[in-house]
């Protein structure tokens, strides 16, 4: 049988000088990859591999806790509070200092008396001061506070009228009163005393920035109890918010130098030296009206928890509108105070007699505000 003849070509003859022959490309390593048009390379830097996982593990390690926080806090405002958490005729308002320097008047009075008319205000906390950093007080700073306290004893009986004292402390900052100089406590105490002769139902204090620890603020508290047990009158203070996560304030403190927060045990030592403590729960850093609401419920338990059934406990609720920092009005209601304010009680002391909410601040109060604070806390 003969063989068959192929129709293909045959293949080119090879180079005659496989030298010379043209060169391939050259073979792939790991530090080159093709890419792009016309086949150009680019180097891959591991460097910046490892660098771009370490910032994500560094964002993940900052939002994890803000993200798992901010659900618990949403999680603490739901349900619903329980039945008869509402006033106990123990609420409190703040007042501006027009009500001791001349500005306000009878009419005044009388307006005053139909705001409060069937609400649980029993304690006006009234701007007599600031003290001096010395600790001493101008009694130019309240010329008219017999008037004020006779006008509303007459006109709205059972109501009691506290001075409301106070001064920048200088922990933060160079300027300020200096607590830990007994000189300065010492006429802290020498001003209340001065203040409570002229007529007050109590002294009320607000001293701020104040450290958690502070044991000065403690002493302080010591000697001024003496004084308006004296006078048979009580003792009040407005007090910092309570770490919502444990050692909260010292975190702050190292990163800020601004610590915030006082732990619950100092809130606890505070509580136990006064008559009455009204927890400053506004200005909370919240964007959202749920999450705030979660926030005073989870601050209401935490301060239920440590301050003793004999001493007022208050919840500030937020009666102005300010937008800055570490507050957004939109977020920060009456509404959502009041309702976390029910809801940590509900969970924690529901039959707490001793209790209630302090209204911050008059001037800057709107009717809806007013009206949320009617609706959901007085009913």
């Amino acid at each position: 049988m003969s063989t068959p003849v192929s129709n293909e070509h045959p293949p080119p003859p090879a180079p005659a000088n496989e030298e010379h022959a043209p060169p391939g490309p050259p073979a792939p390593d790991n530090e080159t990859r093709t890419g792009g048009p016309g086949g150009k390379t680019r180097r891959s830097h591991p460097w910046r591999r490892r660098a771009t996982r370490t910032l994500l593990i560094l964002v993940l390690a900052l939002l994890l806790p803000l993200l798992s926080t901010g659900l618990a806090l949403r999680l603490n405002y739901t349900g619903d509070p329980a039945e008869g958490t509402y006033t106990r005729g123990r609420d409190a308002i703040w007042l501006g200092h027009a009500w001791v320097d001349g500005r306000k008047r009878d009419a005044d009075i009388d307006a005053l008396a139909a705001r409060l008319k069937g609400t649980g205000i029993r304690d006006l906390y009234v701007h007599a001061g600031p003290l001096e950093h010395n600790g001493t007080l101008p009694k130019s700073s309240y010329l008219r506070a017999r008037w004020l306290t006779e006008a509303v004893h007459a006109k709205i009986p059972g109501v009691r009228v506290q001075a409301w004292l106070g001064d920048k402390l200088a922990t933060e900052t160079p300027d300020g009163m200096h607590l830990e100089d007994e000189a300065t406590r010492n006429a802290i105490v020498r001003s209340a005393t001065q203040i409570l002769d002229t007529g007050f139902d109590g002294a009320h204090f607000d001293l701020e920035p104040l450290h958690s620890g502070d044991t000065d603020y403690l002493d302080l508290l010591d000697n001024l109890r003496e004084v308006t047990r004296a006078h048979d009158v009580p003792l009040s203070v407005a007090a910092h918010q309570i770490d919502p996560l444990p050692a909260l304030h010292s975190v702050a403190d190292t990163l800020t130098g601004h610590p915030k927060w006082w732990s619950q045990e100092f809130f606890g030592q505070v509580a136990r030296r006064v008559d009455q403590i009204a927890v400053m729960s506004y200005d909370t850093m919240q964007p959202l009206e749920s999450l705030y609401g979660g926030y005073v419920a989870q601050q209401t338990s935490l301060a239920l928890e440590v301050t003793p059934p004999s001493t007022d406990l208050l919840m500030g609720l937020p009666f102005f509108h300010e937008n800055k920092l570490g507050h957004r009005a939109a977020a920060e209601t009456v509404a959502a105070a009041v309702r976390g304010t029910r809801l940590g009680l509900s969970r924690t002391d529901a039959d707490r007699a001793n209790f209630g909410v302090a209204l911050y601040v008059d001037f800057a109060a709107t009717e809806e505000d007013w009206t949320a604070y009617r609706k959901g806390w007085v009913r």
